[in-house]
Formats: C-alpha cells, sequence, structure tokens
C-alpha cells in the first residue's frame, strides 16, 4: 500500500473524490449500533484495498470517527487501526497469502490480557461499489464489473462507473475484552475471530445485494414444470374442454401479467429521481427499527413487508428506505389498476408483481400466483404487500384481507426451511396528497381509475410535505407463530400434506389481526397528528395559542413517560415547536388578536385534518376515556377506573388495532402521571385541579366521539335484547347519522357502516348479541357510555332509540 503522503497517493485520493459519492449504512453509527466513542475502535475490513480505505477515511473523518490511517495506541506499542482479512488481488497471477490478519488479532487479544481496563470495539466494515446482485446467467459487464473481489484495473472500472453508488456499512461492535474473558487470548480465539468476520461478510454482501436475478422466461419454464401447476394445467384442460397446450398458453400469459422483471440499472436511475422527489417533498424521513431488520436479513429471515396503506407513496418511499439502510428492495404485490402505461413496465422493472383484486373462483390463476409466490420465497427475495388491501380514506387502518397472509402462511406450510419474517411497517407523513380525493369519495363521489394523467397531476401539485414517518413494528416470524396456534403442526401435515387444517382459518385471521396491531404500534406521533388530535377536541376547534401549546406538552410527556409500546416514535421538541411546524405547512390557521394567537382550523379543512388524527387517536384514546371519568363521576377512584376501561378496552381494541401487553399496569402509569402532572389530586378518589381542568376536558375530548358510537350501539342493545348482527349494523348507522345532523359531527368514520360491522362482531365474539345472558353486562356498559356524554347528545341517542324500538 503506498505511503499516504507520498505525491502518487494524494493524487489517487483526489481523483477518487472527484468520482465517488459514498452513502453510510446506518447513517448514524453511534446511534443505531451503540459505538462508545470513549472506547478504542479498530475496523475490520474483508479485501486489503487502497480505494476502500480510502473512502472510510472520507467518512469516518465527517462521522468523527478515528482514521483508519492511523494507528492505534497501546500501552506497549503500536497496531494497525485497520484489519484485512485478506490481501489485495493483482492485476495477474494468484493472490498473495496474507495471514496477517491473524497476528493482528493475536496482538489485540494480548493487549486485553495485560490490561484489564482496555475494551476495543472490533467494528466490521463492507464496501460495495454499486449493488448489482448478478444474474444466474451472468453477463460479461457481470464479469467486469459485479466480481466481489476485482483486480485492481477492474477495481477502477468499478470506481468508474459505480462510484456515485458506493456503499459503506458498519455493522456492530465486537467487545474484545468480552472475547478475552470469555474465550482467552491464544491463536485459536484469533483463527476464530477470522472465521466468524468472512461469515458476517458473507451474509452482509447477501443482504446489501440480494440473490441473483433469474432469467424471465427461464423461471417461467421452471414454474411450468413444478407439479402443482402441471396438475392446475391439466384440470384446466379438462374443466373448459380446450387442449393442454391452450391451458399452457394461458397460464404463461398470467405469469407475464404477474411477474416482476427487476431491473438493478432502473432502480440506480430511481434512486436519484427520488433522491429529488424526496428532497423537494419532504424537510426529512424518520426512520425507526431498520437496525433490527438489517439484522433479521443477515440472520437469513425470509422478509415479507406488511406496510399500512395510506398513499401511492407508499410504494416508493419504503423501496427507497430499505435501499438507503443497507438493504434489497422488496418485490411489492400490486393491484392490477397500477399496471398502465407508461407507469407500469417501470414499477414492473422495479420489483413490483400484479395481482387481480379477485382471483374469482380462478383455480389456473391461483395455482399460477401461488407458485411464483413460493419462488419468490424460494430463491430469497424479500417481498411487500399491504394486508388492507387498498388505501385507508378515513386515516384508521381497515380490517385486513387474509389472502395474501393466506398463501404466505400455505407457503411456510408446504415447506421452507428457512424463518419467514412478517416485518409491520407504519407509514405515517404529515400530508397525504390524496386526502382530498378520499373525502369526495366517502361523500359518494365515483373513484377516479389511475392513469398516467393522474401521475402528472400529483407531480404538478408538489409542495413542502413536511416530515415523513417509517416506522418498523415488532416481527411475526411464522414458524414461531404457528408452534403457538398449533403445536402439532408439523407432525399433521406429515401424515397428510393435501390436507387443509380445520385451525388453520382461524390461525390467518388472528395473524391478520395481529399484524395491524403490530402496525398501530409503531405509529408516529407529529406535529400535524397532535396538534389535530387536540384542536379536533375543541369546541370550534380553535384555542388560544399558549392553550394549545401546554395541551401539546402534556400529550408529548404523557407518549414518551407511558410509552404506548417501544416501537412508538414520538416528535422531538415541545408543544411551541410542535405548533410552528404545523404553522409552517399551513394546515392551521394564525389570528391575532391584542390577547394574543388564537390557532384553528379552517372549517373547509376540517373533515381533512380527522385524517391525520385518526393515525394516531389509539396512542391517546385510553388516557382521554380516563380523564372523561375523572370529569363525569364525582367520586371516582382507581378501582372504578379500571372496571370502566376493562368494559370499553375489547371494543376500542378490535375498531383501532390496539394492542397494549398489560392493560391494568397502562391505566395504573397514566393516573400516576395524572397526578405528578398536578391534573388531579388523590385521597380517597380523584378530585380534578381547577387550574387544570381545561387539560383534562380536551383530552376527554378525543374519546368522544367513539363513546357516542358505544352507546348508540349498548342503548339499541339493552332496548332490544335479541336483536341480530344486521340489525344492529342498520340501525346503528342510522342513528349517527341522525346523531352526527343534530351534533354537527363531521368525521367520516362516524357513518362508515364497516366500523358498525367490525364491532357488532366484536360484540357477538363477547356474547352481547342475541340475548345470550348478559343483559346486566349490557345495561351497565350502556349507563357508563351514557354517564360520559353531554347531556344534550345522552337525551338524542336515548329519544332516537325509543322512537325505533317502540
Amino acid at each position: 500500500m503506498p505511503k499516504q503522503d507520498s505525491l502518487w497517493f494524494k493524487s489517487l485520493r483526489w481523483i477518487q473524490k472527484q468520482l465517488v459519492h459514498t452513502i453510510v449504512v446506518p447513517q448514524d453509527p453511534f446511534a443505531d449500533l451503540n459505538l462508545d466513542p470513549g472506547r478504542p475502535l479498530v475496523y475490520v475490513m474483508k479485501t486489503e484495498s487502497v480505494s476502500d480505505i480510502a473512502a472510510l477515511s472520507d467518512v469516518t473523518a465527517k462521522l468523527g470517527l478515528p482514521s483508519p490511517y492511523e494507528e492505534l495506541v497501546l500501552a506497549d506499542g503500536r497496531v494497525p487501526r485497520v484489519v484485512c482479512l485478506q490481501g489485495g488481488k493483482p492485476m495477474f497471477g494468484q493472490r498473495r497469502n496474507h495471514e496477517g490478519f491473524l497476528e493482528s488479532f493475536r496482538l489485540l487479544l494480548a493487549a486485553h490480557k495485560q490490561d484489564a481496563t482496555l475494551d476495543i470495539q472490533l467494528v466490521p466494515v463492507s464496501l460495495y461499489w454499486g449493488r448489482t446482485p448478478g444474474k444466474e446467467d451472468d453477463s460479461m459487464r457481470a464479469a467486469v464489473l459485479e466480481r466481489e473481489n476485482p483486480t485492481w484495473l477492474r477495481k477502477c472500472l468499478m470506481i468508474l462507473f459505480l462510484g456515485r453508488h458506493n456503499f459503506v456499512q458498519f455493522s456492530s461492535a465486537v467487545s474484545l475484552r468480552y472475547m478475552t474473558d470469555e474465550h482467552g487470548t491464544d491463536m485459536g480465539i484469533a483463527h476464530k475471530l477470522a472465521r466468524v468476520a468472512r461469515v458476517h461478510f458473507s451474509r452482509q454482501r447477501k443482504v446489501m445485494t440480494g440473490p441473483q436475478l433469474p432469467n424471465r422466461q427461464a423461471l417461467f419454464h421452471a414454474l411450468l414444470k413444478s407439479e402443482s401447476l402441471k396438475k392446475a394445467i391439466q384440470e384446466e384442460a379438462a374443466n373448459k374442454k380446450i387442449s393442454e397446450t391452450k391451458a399452457r398458453e394461458t397460464a404463461i400469459a398470467y405469469l407475464d401479467e404477474i411477474a416482476a422483471n427487476y431491473s438493478d440499472s432502473l432502480v440506480r436511475i430511481a434512486e436519484r429521481f427520488l433522491t429529488w422527489l424526496w428532497n423537494k417533498l419532504y424537510s426529512g424521513i424518520n426512520i425507526k427499527g431498520a437496525e433490527q431488520v438489517r439484522q433479521l436479513h443477515h440472520d437469513g429471515h425470509e422478509i415479507v413487508y406488511v406496510p399500512c396503506h395510506r398513499s401511492h407513496m407508499d410504494y416508493l418511499l419504503l423501496s427507497y428506505i430499505l435501499y438507503y439502510q443497507g438493504m434489497v428492495p422488496p418485490h411489492i404485490a400490486a393491484g392490477i389498476n397500477l399496471n398502465f402505461w407508461p407507469a407500469g413496465p417501470m414499477f414492473r422493472r422495479g420489483g413490483a408483481f400484479f395481482i387481480r383484486r379477485s382471483f374469482n373462483g380462478n383455480k389456473l390463476y391461483t395455482a399460477v400466483f401461488r407458485e411464483y409466490l413460493d419462488q419468490l420465497f424460494a430463491k430469497g427475495y424479500s417481498v411487500e404487500y399491504f394486508t388492507e388491501g387498498g388505501r385507508s380514506r378515513t386515516g384508521r387502518l381497515l380490517a385486513p384481507k387474509t389472502g395474501m397472509l393466506a398463501m404466505t402462511m400455505n407457503s411456510v406450510l408446504r415447506g421452507i426451511e428457512r424463518p419467514v419474517t412478517l416485518v409491520p411497517v407504519y407509514l405515517g407523513y404529515d400530508h397525504v396528497m390524496e386526502v382530498a380525493t378520499y373525502h369526495k369519495e366517502l361523500s359518494g363521489k365515483k373513484k377516479q381509475k389511475e392513469s398516467v394523467w393522474q401521475v402528472f397531476g400529483a407531480i404538478r401539485k408538489l409542495g413542502n410535505f413536511g416530515q415523513g414517518y417509517v416506522n418498523f413494528g415488532a416481527p411475526i416470524t411464522l414458524q414461531s407463530f404457528l408452534n403457538e396456534m398449533a403445536p402439532d403442526w408439523r407432525s399433521e401435515l406429515a401424515e397428510d400434506p393435501e390436507q387443509k387444517p380445520s385451525w388453520l382459518t382461524p390461525a390467518v385471521n388472528t395473524l391478520a389481526n395481529r399484524v395491524m396491531t403490530h402496525i398501530n404500534g409503531a405509529a408516529a406521533a407529529s406535529s400535524v397528528t397532535l396538534t389535530s388530535l387536540v384542536l379536533l377536541a375543541s369546541e370550534q376547534n380553535a384555542l388560544e395559542r399558549t392553550q394549545l401549546e401546554r395541551q401539546l406538552d402534556l400529550y408529548l410527556n404523557l407518549l414518551k413517560q407511558v410509552p404506548y409500546t417501544s416501537y412508538t416514535s414520538v416528535a422531538e421538541g415541545d408543544g411551541r415547536s410542535l405548533v410552528q411546524q404545523g404553522l409552517e405547512l399551513n394546515k392551521f390557521t394564525l389570528e391575532t388578536d391584542s390577547l394574543g394567537d388564537i390557532i384553528s382550523i379552517a372549517e373547509a379543512d376540517a373533515v381533512s385534518m380527522t385524517y391525520y388524527r385518526n393515525n394516531v387517536i389509539h396512542l391517546l384514546i385510553l388516557p382521554s376515556l380516563i380523564a372523561s371519568c375523572m370529569l363525569h363521576y364525582e367520586t371516582c377512584c382507581r378501582r372504578q377506573i379500571h372496571a370502566i376501561v376493562a368494559d370499553f378496552y375489547p371494543l376500542m381494541k378490535a375498531e383501532l388495532f390496539m394492542g397494549i401487553e398489560d392493560i391494568d399496569a397502562y391505566v395504573e402509569r397514566v393516573l400516576d402521571l395524572f397526578v405528578a402532572e398536578q391534573l388531579v389530586t388523590e385521597e380517597a378518589h380523584f378530585s380534578v385541579n381547577g387550574p387544570h381542568a381545561g387539560k383534562l376536558e380536551l383530552l376527554a375530548g378525543t374519546v368522544s366521539e367513539t363513546l357516542q358510537r358505544y352507546a348508540i350501539i349498548f342503548n339499541s342493545l339493552a332496548a332490544k335484547p335479541d336483536m341480530e348482527r344486521s340489525e344492529l349494523e342498520s340501525g346503528s348507522h342510522l342513528l349517527a347519522q341522525r346523531l352526527g345532523a343534530l351534533h354537527g359531527i363531521t368525521a367520516p368514520e362516524f357513518y362508515d357502516k364497516k366500523l358498525y360491522g367490525t364491532l357488532s362482531v366484536k360484540l357477538k365474539d363477547l356474547g352481547y348479541l342475541a340475548d345470550k345472558g348478559h343483559r346486566a353486562d349490557i345495561e351497565r356498559i350502556r349507563d357508563h357510555a351514557n354517564s360520559l356524554l353531554r347531556a344534550s347528545v345522552r337525551q338524542t341517542i336515548v329519544d332516537s332509540v325509543m322512537a325505533e324500538h317502540n
């Protein structure tokens, strides 16, 4: 390696700097990898390379990490800052023998034996000049540019052509103090460190580049040779009285309609466009939990991303984030409605595979799609699909569609050896460009068919959209889930592989609900969502600025001190900064008079802002219920609050996909915080502190519309205990419309028939329907709901129910 102060070396570094743009994964190694700046650090790299170390030096200078050119000073001497597992490859001949790294490992371990206070962090560093995975039928281009261990000439070509796509990835540090204390310091441990490092670098490359890409036509021919597709083709020919050749052609047409045609070149081009797009749209993209997903990839899991669906931006944003977080963009199940020119071909080359909205009993299409999905899993491609089936029009999660989850579960049952893990993803935005369209559709306007003109129209409206949020939730490994649901599933299937177990459908339904719960468990409480939550709970959707800021401070403290889950993220800053962010995005209106500032939601925007409130309403609905109890019951104690929460939480859990692990402990922590914040005092029962009553009233306003729905339902059930589901759903929907008209309720979900359907299913599960001996429970919950409502609203509900059932 040339000396770093030589003119030749400085010239090489200057040329490389002009050609190279380096992306660091993760972006903040100190935060994401828990690196300790107070402890010594040594880098471990796979291959000795002048250009790689030069690129690493540029990155470490920006991050404040030690330079790879600086030797590490120990008590008895100096050691290199970088340990390379193998030497560089010459242009001609074989790679020279390179065992110096073993001696470096031995010296580092020996230093720990001599100095009991020493603890060096061994940090693996991987460099990727481009991220082309290669193809199963590799071309000359691949041989020149994509080899893992290139000669210096090939490396020069890679820097020239792929230098703008250079990735430097840091991995979690290994403590040499731990290695020394646990395993000793002899040469055998040095060999073990080297073996572990080699395996790590091999796995890391696969995470970054993904599996090799198949030739599309070769993939089709391979799929058509599978026994299941052969059988499906034969059945198609027999059922439709056509030749097997014709049925085979139909199967090929289905494959051509479905299959992705992933292109790394298009992904690199798209990356530049998306970088421009996100910089134009968003002032920042906030990411939480990516390191956990990287580790799952590294450990060999087959990853299936299951995000919520807010916007067409979702496809682009998640793929972009994964690419920049050092993971391969997934193959995405997209609705066939998006397969229009020019978007369809571009999406297909970006990894999208297209799926019909309904299979309509088409057995051949079902078999083709199932076989294609199995092949994606078998080859190790990550997959993404939206369990809601479509974009949410209200901001709440939709009831899940179980088709893709069932197919994924069936793939596991058919014998995938690697663990298949679902990764729920919460996607949130300070501005969703389709919100205005959503509310037109909810009011009865026909949904527009996607087209190129819609795309151009959306691009024309691009503006300042604030922040974006990508939070990865608690993963669900399907093999573990199956062990939980049916401990003997492996032996059952071994006896009869063709059977459909009786537990399968209930298990898929449970899985779907768990996925949605984990998505909501990773919600992002942002400036727009929290401010909307406060203002929509106020009487005229308006508050004095100082009052709004104080209320936001309460919510921020509540979400941080009593976190909903460990996967939830909460906006940085205080109430003042959140209000300012909302004003800068033009989400709220500012009026000033001689007494101060008033922040409000314009009347025309009130319905739209319910969308953002609904993204996070589940995070604060139980504290809101507790606040409502304290305001409406003169003598309210902990025991009574626990009892009321126990009555309402199953319904809230069903409609909002809530998943608080220990509900009693959560309620206790909320009550303790209310006391600590001096909102209430506690002796034999809680008393509201007068100066802080306004905070509790605003907080209680969040649950108001939910309690009104429950009052409608339970007053109806109490009036007619033998009521069937269909009658309850239609009657509740009718009463909700009447209540909304009389009391000015505009939130779209209040009139959503599907929501009342979800609640009726839960009521049936709880035994509250069809007069199953729960009359006392129904009347108790009715009384609680009525007691927590304004007198005028309660009277409207009671009078309407009496009129309907008399």
